[in-house]
């Protein structure tokens, strides 16, 4: 289904090319002030800039062109030149009636579906999730969703770090402190035991350290029982991020993470060395980038003095990889700002080794404490994310039991639950991706303002309307009506559910959306206070019961694209 948006600027270019400026592609906004107005186009501005005109001048003659008259009420030219719509009542009311009857809420799939690789999440093996991964896995799925729901093929990738230097001392530390018992009441917090125990042990041992050493050169050169460590340390692992993973209703397409790449380093540098691409300096094989100045004095190492690969080596490998076995069109990575050097080396190296699929860095800021640093523990260490979702769902008890102290316990288990996974997944998403934002309890469960709370009970508040009714009501078989100020602005504001998401992917900003519901549970509620429902007469009751109805569906639709349930009740 055409979007109003785009029904405009169609209308628009016509206009143009009638008027003589066919070379501008128009756009058309929102207007920001319902005063002027639903939407509204800046062509006749950037027209007259061109062209060195009056760019009122400019908006009446495209206005004389513009053949809106089913649309909107006639333009009119607002500020510098601005042309302003005013949509018909009559149009909107068709439109929601369209949307109605749309088991997609007017969304189109893309006109250009891609097959996209999303690397998110990406916890190391051996550690525990930590709040840190907050960021990643929930803009990451949210993505996943967003893409999918759009029409593009999305394969979910996650990489996991399960190669490198730290098994050295997990498997020296399995084979000499090990207690089994501990490992399988505490996977986890034993194996990060085991890695801390052995860390201190060698601080001061020199014959420890290369002890240590040859445990991972053991392990790299295939070593069966060292092997046999690390596949244990690698399922163990999996089975509790699985775990949160399971909670977060999150899901993967391939789990692939850094040893799956590990045979094919060595033949990946001798191919970059051979072809040019990288060249031996004080003996490592490094990647520079001359030409570009920022880059001229920060080469990607790929192999170190001593024989040695680093992250960039991987995830060149991974790369082909990717190419090779899933032919996408594009790679996003959600990965944190720190890493923007990184990528930025790895994409230029990949385009160097022909790569032509797009390569996105999504990056993103940091979750901060209430003292406006890094989040952590009182011991300084980073907040395990498990505790961090435990916590919300027994806070979200408590305020689900003082609200509604009637529930049964089984009822209100299963709320919090929603409500509390929900609440951390929207405080993340309703962020810009690049803000550091402070980790609030307060503010997250909050029923008021822009909370996942408020959202989902505004889908409750709806629901219950229906629950009062005597017999079933089928939106569809209703005649909807827009007469009110207050009808119309939740009728314009249900159209835009259909403009909103694929911004969402043009810039990755999953904020656009909470924003938009947000918004939109905001217009309900006025819409709501202003509109009888129930107590209406026919035909108006129906149309207005089909407007809430529709709100309901879009509310909760756009919070499952950003993997938040709703409950029925609260």
């Amino acid at each position: 289904m055409i979007t109003v948006r785009e029904l405009l600027a169609e209308r628009l270019k016509s206009a143009l090319d009638a008027a003589g400026f066919s070379d501008i592609t128009p756009e058309v906004t929102p207007t920001a002030d319902a005063r002027f107005g639903d939407y509204q186009a800046n062509a006749a501005m950037i027209l007259a800039k061109q062209r060195r005109m009056n760019p009122r001048q400019v908006a009446a003659e495209i206005i004389q062109h513009l053949a809106v008259d089913d649309i909107s009420a006639a333009p009119e030219i607002a500020g510098a030149g601005f042309i302003n719509f005013r949509l018909l009542p009559q149009f909107l009311a068709d439109r929601a009636q369209e949307i109605v009857k749309d088991d997609r809420l007017g969304v189109s799939d893309s006109r250009q579906p891609r097959r996209i690789v999303v690397d998110f999440s990406s916890p190391n093996v051996a550690k525990p999730m930590h709040v840190g991964h907050i960021r990643s896995t929930i803009i990451g799925d949210t993505l996943v969703r967003i893409a999918r729901f759009l029409g593009h093929e999305v394969i979910a990738d996650n990489h996991i770090g399960d190669w490198g230097t730290q098994f050295g001392k997990v498997i020296y530390g399995w084979k000499h402190f090990l207690n089994r018992e501990e490992l399988a009441a505490n996977p986890i917090g034993t194996l990060v035991g085991l890695y801390r125990k052995v860390n201190a042990a060698e601080e001061n041992d020199e014959a420890l350290k290369k002890t240590v050493r040859e445990e991972l050169v053991k392990l790299q050169q295939g070593d069966a029982e060292n092997f046999a460590i690390w596949q244990e340390t690698v399922k163990l692992s999996w089975a509790e991020f699985e775990k949160i993973y399971g909670l977060l209703d999150i899901h993967f397409d391939a789990v692939l993470g850094e040893s799956a790449y590990n045979d094919a380093l060595a033949p990946l540098c001798e191919r970059l060395e051979k072809d040019g691409i990288a060249e031996v300096s004080e003996g490592a094989l490094c990647i520079f980038f001359r030409d570009i100045p920022e880059l001229a004095e920060k080469p990607a190492i790929v192999r170190k003095a001593d024989g040695g690969f680093l992250y960039a080596t991987t995830d060149l490998a991974t790369i082909e990889y990717r190419v090779k076995h899933w032919n996408p069109d594009a790679i996003w990575y959600v990965v944190g700002a720190p890493q923007a050097l990184h990528f930025q080396q790895i994409f230029l190296a990949a385009q160097r080794m022909g790569v032509s699929a797009e390569l996105k860095h999504i990056a993103f800021g940091s979750i901060l404490g209430e003292d406006r640093k890094i989040m952590r523990t009182r011991a300084g260490e980073s907040v395990g994310l498990d505790d961090v979702l435990n916590e919300a769902i027994e806070r979200a008890t408590a305020v689900v039991a003082e609200k509604n102290p009637d529930l049964p316990a089984e009822d209100r288990a299963a709320i919090a639950r929603t409500i509390g996974l929900g609440a951390v997944k929207y405080t993340e998403l309703s962020q810009h991706r690049m803000t550091d934002y402070v980790f609030s309890w307060e503010k997250m469960l909050s029923f008021q303002g822009n909370t996942a709370p408020y959202l989902q009970n505004a889908y409750v508040r709806i629901r219950s309307i229906f629950r009062k009714l005597e017999a079933p009501f089928d939106p569809a078989s209703a005649t909807i009506s827009v007469n009110e100020d207050a009808e119309r602005a939740l009728a314009i504001k249900l159209g835009q559910f259909a403009e909103i998401l694929p911004l969402v992917l043009e810039d990755f900003r999953p904020n656009l959306l909470a924003n938009y519901l947000y918004e939109l549970a905001i217009t309900f509620h006025g819409f709501y206070e202003a509109c009888p429902v129930l107590k209406s007469e026919e035909p108006v009751r129906s149309s207005r019961l089909a407007l809430c109805d529709l709100t309901a569906r879009i509310l909760r639709h756009g919070l499952g694209l950003m993997g938040i349930q709703c409950p029925e009740r609260m």
